[in-house]
């Protein structure tokens, strides 16, 4: 029986029509759960996420990557597992190893800043296929990675705010330990350099990826003697963050200052005025990442390949001239 219903070889077809009758008479279904046990694969990946407890989720970010990578797993006939790991516990390599041990994962996509970490990379390669989001170059050779590039991100948005006019701009960048944000700051600064500015000039302050740290970081700007003309976040819960403050302030965006953000979430378009941000495709990055798991399971690949997806500036109302009537 169990060779008709995996579809295997050597069944004479009256006894592979003799079976299927039974199991439509019977309303028979496989338990996957049983034939993974069975086949010794538990046919599960796992989508590794960094959590800090002293700050608010990313949740949208979140969102995005799990519905699609659950997506594709439904696609390629699997199992979808979400586990977060608090980034800054002593043992958290530790906690994602065991992870992929205890679950028996075939495979697990590493998110930033997990997928940064080449000891952390080659570790969980030597327990099962890896594919890493937004990998640093130290890492991508080392897995298979999907992600966009974020120092032309970085340069594309700056470039969208200079051709406006700015020239007094202002950066509140994320977590110090994920290192894609710190590429966008680069691409912020050969812009600005671009147009024979001082990439120096750029105000830098180091911020969560969290509303909080939008909020906290742009009343420190906005206090200043020579306020920005433009607050470059990067990502849109720290973009609305400074959204809120510039409201609080009684600030017109974008005729007294402009706000941009990154990654284009759901609330980029809900936000009072709409966000001016640089869309990745999220759900898009988390399917591949998903599908280089399974082409690497079926033996398709042979090195690490990074898969890099486009990207583009999103312009809306949050942004304008520099004192614009």
């Amino acid at each position: 029986m169990s060779r008709v219903l995996n579809d295997g070889p050597n069944v004479r077809p009256e006894v592979r029509d003799r079976v299927w009758a039974s199991v439509r008479s019977l309303n028979y279904s496989v338990n996957p759960q049983a034939r993974s046990l069975a086949s010794g694969s538990s046919g599960l990946i796992a989508l590794v996420f960094a959590s800090d407890f002293d700050a608010q989720p990313n949740s949208f970010y979140a969102s995005a990557l799990e519905l699609g990578a659950l997506r594709e797993c439904l696609v390629q006939g699997r199992h979808l597992l979400t586990h977060h790991v608090p980034q800054h516990s002593p043992d958290w390599k530790r906690q994602v190893l065991e992870l992929i041990r205890t679950q028996r994962c075939q495979g697990v996509v590493l998110t930033p800043p997990f997928s940064d970490d080449p000891d952390l990379v080659k570790a969980a390669t030597a327990q099962c296929a890896v594919a890493l989001i937004s990998p640093s170059p130290s890492t991508r050779g080392l897995a298979d990675g999907v992600g966009v590039d974020d120092e032309a991100g970085g340069y594309d948005v700056a470039r969208h705010l200079l051709g406006l006019g700015h020239r007094n701009l202002a950066y509140i960048t994320g977590l110090e330990s994920h290192l894609s944000a710190a590429r966008r700051l680069e691409g912020l600064r050969r812009a600005v350099k671009s147009q024979g500015l001082d990439p120096a000039s750029v105000r830098v302050l180091g911020g969560d990826f969290t509303f909080r740290s939008g909020v906290e970081h742009t009343r420190r700007l906005l206090g200043e003697r020579s306020p920005p003309t433009a607050i470059i976040c990067a990502n849109d819960d720290t973009a609305a963050g400074a959204l809120s403050v510039a409201h609080g302030l009684h600030l017109s965006v974008p005729d007294e200052l402009s706000i941009t953000g990154f990654d284009d979430t759901p609330m980029s378009e809900i936000v009072w005025p709409p966000l001016t941000t640089v869309h990745q495709p999220l759900k898009d990055m988390a399917g591949a990442a998903v599908s280089a798991i399974a082409r690497r399971l079926a033996g398709e690949e042979d090195g690490p390949r990074f898969e890099t997806l486009p990207h583009r500036v999103i312009a809306r109302e949050s942004s304008g001239p520099p004192g614009a009537p």
